[in-house]
């Protein structure tokens, strides 16, 4: 392997530690971006009584404009949390992302808590630890 980067790829690292964490970070991100566009695409068409049934019952006592305004942040996130990073351009977006998910995650951990739903609580806090690590680790690369 050649120790200067390619061009195209100025984030190539050889460093095998440096590697590894890039993959770890890439794996966090895709994973956040996943679960949040699906949350997002689900709160921003679906109907509140939809959304409860398919699990999501902290949106119960949300009304609609909260509702479409969460899901389509969570929509936007998913996207600034990979294809900043990915394209080269404006690489700070990508810790935003991050870091606006984490809000997302303590507002969420509030809700499920006074709701008594501590497996969804426990959820929040495993997605709330994924974004600030990300956020965390992007941040320091740039």
């Amino acid at each position: 392997m050649s120790k200067e980067p390619p061009a195209r790829y100025p984030n190539f690292v050889v460093n095998k530690h440096t590697f590894t964490m890039n993959t770890l970070l890439w794996i966090l991100q895709g994973f956040l971006a996943l679960t949040f566009a699906y949350s997002g695409f689900m709160k921003s068409s679906q109907e509140r009584e939809k959304l409860v049934s398919a699990g999501q019952t902290g949106v119960a006592n949300l009304s609609y404009p909260i509702i479409r305004f969460i899901g389509i942040s969570e929509l936007l996130g998913a996207v600034g949390i990979t294809v900043p990073w990915l394209t080269g351009i404006l690489h700070i977006l990508t810790p935003v992302s991050a870091v606006c998910f984490a809000a997302i995650m303590v507002m969420a951990m509030r809700i499920h808590y006074r709701r008594g739903e501590y497996w969804s609580v426990t959820l929040n806090v495993l997605l709330f630890a994924a974004s600030v690590f990300v956020a965390y680790a992007r941040f320091r690369e740039i």
